[in-house]
């Protein structure tokens, strides 16, 4: 199934994907929501963030080839970090790149997994079958801020720099995937998915050893890739199985615009 949430007439719902229509339902998809014979178009509709998360967690140094990249240190244990929730927008919304951002902007296509219970010192199948589905995300990163900050605070967690969507994916095994990145809709970046130094699920064990995660909550796993985006561009994350999460770039207008 995917499960989706939209803009219904300013408020947002959650509904069912099913081909050219959305059956939206009565609920929450983590609450048992069902259909509830409203239905609409997918073409036109404004999509959401598929999920508001509790809690934002995001994996970092998770690919070799990336960290050979950029020169870091592979990890060796699974330790996560965080991002903002004020970040998250959806698919076909625009990213919009700060008027002080200069040099290196850029998408780090990653496989989200949201977990659908409450998990507390999980054993690896308890990992496995807390996973509700899989959807998509970048995560947008404005370099000279990363570096010149002692935080991520404005880098990766500005106003729109978390695309995630369009849908969560519940019939994928992602760690057999491939992500494919197109700017323009030319191919920058191609990757397995499932390239991974710890997986997901190595992930929710070490992390609920000390932390307690709840139905909603969302685990991003990082990215073998980066590519630079301008504004002008539109960016393609495919990961196959699951979708295309696809998003303009646009500039900043100053505020007596």
């Amino acid at each position: 199934m995917r499960y989706c949430r939209i803009d219904d007439g300013g408020r947002p719902a959650f509904g069912l994907v099913e081909d050219d229509v959305i059956r939206l339902l009565d609920g929450s998809p983590l609450d048992g929501g069902r259909p509830d014979g409203r239905v609409r178009a997918v073409a036109g509709v404004r999509w959401l963030p598929p999920i508001v998360p509790g809690v934002f967690y995001a994996v970092g140094y998770n690919y070799r080839s990336h960290v050979e990249h950029t020169a870091g240190k592979l990890p060796e244990r699974p330790e996560v970090g965080y991002r903002a929730n004020n970040a998250l927008t959806g698919h076909l919304s625009p990213i919009v790149r700060p008027a002080g951002v200069e040099n290196r902007f850029e998408a780090e296509p990653e496989v989200v997994a949201v977990v659908r219970r409450t998990l507390k010192n999980a054993s690896r199948p308890e990992a496995q079958e807390s996973i509700l589905g899989w959807t998509i995300g970048n995560d947008v990163s404005a370099r000279d801020w990363q570096h010149a900050d002692r935080t991520f605070w404005r880098s990766k967690n500005s106003d729109t720099f978390k695309p995630m969507g369009p849908w969560i994916e519940t019939d994928v095994d992602p760690m057999v995937q491939t992500t494919t990145v197109r700017i323009d809709g030319s191919v920058v970046a191609k990757f397995p998915t499932g390239a991974m130094v710890f997986d997901p699920f190595d992930y929710i064990v070490e992390t609920t050893k000390y932390i307690t995660m709840h139905p909603g909550d969302v685990l991003w796993m990082g990215a073998d890739a980066t590519v630079q985006m301008e504004p002008g561009n539109v960016v393609d994350i495919e990961i196959s199985g699951i979708g295309v999460l696809s998003n303009p770039v646009h500039s900043e207008r100053p505020p007596d615009e």
